[in-house]
């Protein structure tokens, strides 16, 4: 073996081997029971950040735990043509070029995404890759491929004819910058510092007026109405009159609606149909007109009068001097508001009253409602089920069409003479009602969230009923992040359960946001980005993805550091040198007549092959391996890969390397049967425990299983380990443990004392307890070897010797022999110089900390620092002073 661990020099070959050998390739035709989980799929325009880093590592974990398990596994691999940002990309492409996509035309445009797609939008999957995914890359789709463009168009058509899908006037979000219409979802609302301008509406034909406050005066010129609540006594008397519009000069009523907070504002709410979504639901309720006064381009069109022609914005300013200049503006108030904006381009989004398609929503989602509820799928953490409910009785119909060009093109043709429209599954060349040729296509493209709803079942060859949907759907697990529980996850189930009658799914596992070190959003702007790829390539892929899944709580956020993944690559090195030494010692036993008799599934990987003659420390590790293997299962089952990962750090690096490995080292230099003991359990407990660990470290752990006998090509292939109850003994581990304590009391001392582990002490240990005394004495061995003894005695009420340093474990008493081991004065000395200094610091620190201008005025995480520092201080004093009081003569 190499004398330093170095991934680069293994990932990238086992990676190919694996793919070389298709064991990530699923077979439809299997009879083993079917485990499938579909990838979200990231864009085509995306990188690998964190939080893909999480997703997927947490779904290879998944997939090479149950691949171990036997199953049939696919993990469906693909790509998203992600509308509106790819567009983007491309557009920047030809403005670069001086010219634009309204220019080349829009096939020569769309072709020019095709290409771009071809050469550059295949790095997302290179980098997962790079994480050591075990996708079905052979199976890799795309959104816009052949097959997901059929289902697509099947879906719209038969929500069509069946009415679930229509065109109508309707209120939307629109971005100004991409021209194009965004979902409720699309929408990214942030809070922001702006103002609140309260503005008078003179009452006609008296010297009346009503003050309303807005933030968005610009939308007043298409304002055609003010509310009150019917029961504000302020406004009783102004409902049923009339108002001017100020500066336009249009009469508009006072209508009564109990929508109104009267405690907003000024209680009096101007309404704009055409430029706010509730209050185009209030001017549904009254019959009012539909004044839009902002052009798809963010200007102010016809209808905003002299304002015409002029920025949103722009118009805003103008239109407040002239406010103000006439009399109408009473004051401006700073106010924190919520504003919304495209998720892609950060452009505030519009409210704007368009012609769009839309999805009828209830008919599909009171279905998907009852899935969750009655339990046939679960979401996890169980807490998001509330979020989701809420959503689900909340919806609104579903606006589907968006007005670029790089999409799935609504299969809809417009007849230039009679007006029919006519939806089709093929391309149509004649009006199905009038027979007109002067026909064309529908101009808009679907929303890329109306495909990827039928990732689960397109991606397995739907509407064709194929072998993989027989043999794969409904999938086992979605994994995903709580940010498109809405986008993706809800209406996949309602794809699913109305195309396939079935759900898509039976878990939605929820993961958590990447945070950096102090909590806080990582941020390119903040600069605290964490680059998968930089890591990766620092520390390892294994170190990298173990980090992630060892903090992956359910329903607590990750706080991530470079440091935290640097402590794990220090796991990757420790599991490296324990191989190096046990394969250093295991060469005679592993070459040996008798284990090659044998075969490897009874000598190693099965117990069955281990010898009789068992030591307390083998059936120690031997049980404590049945348990890491039963925890390590049931956090995977129940999606605690923080605690599956915990249970396997500890049991590799706790008590297998600092314990088992450290006790057994006189054994591997002792008589052959001895040797030969200790190697066999070694060899054991260390293949079993590659096993338990390849999920979450596959590189690895693949090379160091590679060089111990095994069955089987690839660790990949290999069962994954079983629990055995039968090799669970309490009696032993309880043994095994107070040894332990009692050893590791023993170091604690050596610590303190500064004593160095090249002297050799004398310990008594003093207990009125039989069974413990007994046990101390037929373990005695362990404990000397253990501690680097030269004598330990063992006594039941004998008197407390002087010069000792002492500690307790459980009730047993322990005193290690000082006297011609340390210089007495020396030591004493130099604690009390320690103690002193530490003293000092405590002063300044106590000082500091009773000061209230400091406390009040200090950041609170400086200050908070100083506390802990004052604690950790005030326990290293109150140990000081223990050891000197231990060195005193008796």
């Amino acid at each position: 073996m190499e004398k330093i661990f170095e991934p680069k020099k293994i990932e990238e070959r086992w990676y190919k081997f694996w793919l070389e050998k298709g064991y990530f390739h699923a077979n439809e035709n299997s009879d083993k029971k079917s485990y499938c989980i579909v990838i979200p799929p990231p864009n085509i325009t995306g990188a690998l950040h964190i939080g893909h880093a999480l997703n997927n590592t947490i779904q290879d974990i998944l997939i090479r735990y149950k691949r171990m398990e036997g199953f049939n596994t696919l993990w469906m691999p693909g790509t998203d043509h992600a509308g509106i940002a790819t567009q983007n990309v491309v557009e920047r492409q030809l403005l670069a070029e001086g010219a634009d996509r309204h220019k080349i035309g829009r096939e020569e445009f769309v072709e020019r995404v095709w290409k771009w797609k071809e050469k550059s939008g295949g790095d997302i999957i290179r980098q997962l890759k790079r994480l050591g995914a075990s996708c079905d890359w052979e199976r890799e789709r795309f959104t816009m491929d052949e097959g997901l463009s059929k289902a697509v168009r099947e879906v719209f058509v038969r929500l069509y004819d069946e009415g679930l899908i229509y065109k109508g006037d309707r209120l939307i979000n629109w971005c100004p910058r991409c021209h194009t219409a965004l979902s409720d979802l699309e929408v990214e609302h942030e809070e922001q510092k702006g103002h609140l301008y309260h503005i008078k509406y003179p009452v006609k034909n008296t010297s009346d007026f009503i003050t309303i406050a807005t933030t968005r005066p610009e939308t007043m010129l298409g304002d055609t109405a003010v509310a009150v609540n019917p029961d504000d006594e302020r406004y009783k008397n102004f409902t049923g009159k009339t108002v001017t519009l100020p500066i336009v000069n249009r009469e508009i009523p006072v209508i009564a609606d109990s929508y109104v907070d009267k405690n907003f504002g000024t209680g009096a709410l101007k309404i704009t149909p055409a430029h706010d979504p509730n209050d185009f639901e209030i001017g549904t309720r009254h019959n009012l007109l539909q004044v839009k006064v902002i052009a798809e381009d963010g200007t102010m069109n016809e209808n905003a009068g002299k304002y015409k022609g002029l920025d949103r914005f722009k118009c805003r300013k103008a239109l407040l001097s002239d406010l103000e200049n006439e009399g109408f503006l009473i004051k401006v108030e700073d106010y924190v508001h919520s504003v919304g904006k495209c998720y892609r381009c950060k452009t505030i989004v519009e409210p704007n009253l368009s012609k769009q398609w839309f999805v009828k929503i209830k008919p599909l989602s009171e279905p998907a409602l009852e899935a969750v509820k009655d339990g046939r799928i679960r979401i996890i953490p169980k807490g998001w089920e509330n979020t989701y409910f809420e959503w689900m009785n909340n919806i609104k119909d579903w606006c589907i069409s968006r007005q670029i060009w790089w999409g799935h093109r609504i299969p809809a043709w417009n007849c230039l003479d009679c007006g029919e429209i006519t939806v089709s599954k093929t391309d149509v060349k004649e009006c199905s009602k009038c027979k007109s040729k002067n026909i064309e296509q529908e101009s808009d493209v679907l929303d890329t969230w109306f495909s990827s709803a039928l990732w689960p079942f397109s991606t397995l060859g739907w509407p064709e009923n194929t072998k993989e949907l027989e043999a794969f759907y409904p999938t086992s697990v979605l994994v995903t992040s709580f940010d498109i529980l809405f986008f993706w996850v809800a209406r996949m189930i309602m794809m699913g359960l109305k195309f396939r009658g079935d759900i898509p799914f039976r878990d939605v596992y929820i993961h958590a946001l990447v945070r950096d070190s102090e909590g806080q959003k990582m941020s390119k702007s903040k600069g605290n980005v964490i680059d998968p790829l930089i890591m990766m390539e620092k520390y390892g892929t294994d170190a990298f993805r173990f980090t992630l899944a060892a903090f992956a709580a359910q329903g607590r956020d990750i706080k991530l550091s470079e440091e935290r993944i640097e402590g794990y690559r220090n796991f990757a090195n420790k599991i490296w040198n324990a191989f190096r030494f046990a394969m250093m010692n295991l060469e005679d036993y592993i070459s040996s007549q008798d284990i090659v008799g044998q075969g490897f599934s009874l000598a190693v990987s099965k117990p069955e092959g281990l010898p009789y003659n068992l030591q307390l420390s083998d059936r120690w590790i031997i049980s404590r391996l049945q348990k890491a293997i039963a925890d390590t299962r049931k956090g995977l089952t129940e999606y605690k890969f923080n605690e599956s990962a915990g249970t396997i750090y500890q049991f590799f690096w706790h008590e297998l390397c600092d314990w088992y490995i450290e006790i057994i080292k006189p054994r591997l230099a002792a008589s052959a049967e001895e040797r030969k003991t200790a190697q066999s359990v070694l060899l054991y407990v260390m293949e079993n425990s590659l096993r338990l660990l390849h999920p979450f470290m596959p590189f690895i752990t693949e090379e160091l299983w590679q060089q111990l006998p095994h069955s089987g090509e690839s660790i990949m292939t290999a069962e994954y380990p079983v629990y055995n109850e039968a090799l669970v003994n309490e009696d032993f581990e309880r043994e095994m443990i107070l040894i332990m304590e009692i050893s590791r009391g023993i170091r604690n001392i050596r610590s303190e004392m500064n004593i160095s582990l090249a002297k050799k002490l004398d310990v008594i240990l003093r207990t009125g307890d039989e069974k413990k005394l007994q046990m101390i004495e037929r373990q005695n061995l362990y404990i000397s070897e253990l501690s680097r003894l030269k004598n330990l005695s063992v006594t039941r009420n004998g008197k407390e010797p002087k010069m000792a340093a002492t500690a307790v474990v459980e009730d047993i008493e322990i005193f290690v022999l000082l006297e011609g081991v340390i210089d007495i004065q020396e030591e004493r000395n130099r604690l009390s110089r320690e103690l002193e200094k530490i003293n000092s610091d405590i002063a300044t620190l106590n000082k500091r900390l009773s000061n209230r201008d400091f406390i009040n005025r200090a950041p609170k995480d400086v200050v908070e620092k100083d506390r802990e520092k004052y604690q950790s201080l005030t326990v290293i004093a109150e140990k000081i002073q223990q050891n000197l009081s231990r060195l005193e003569p008796k």
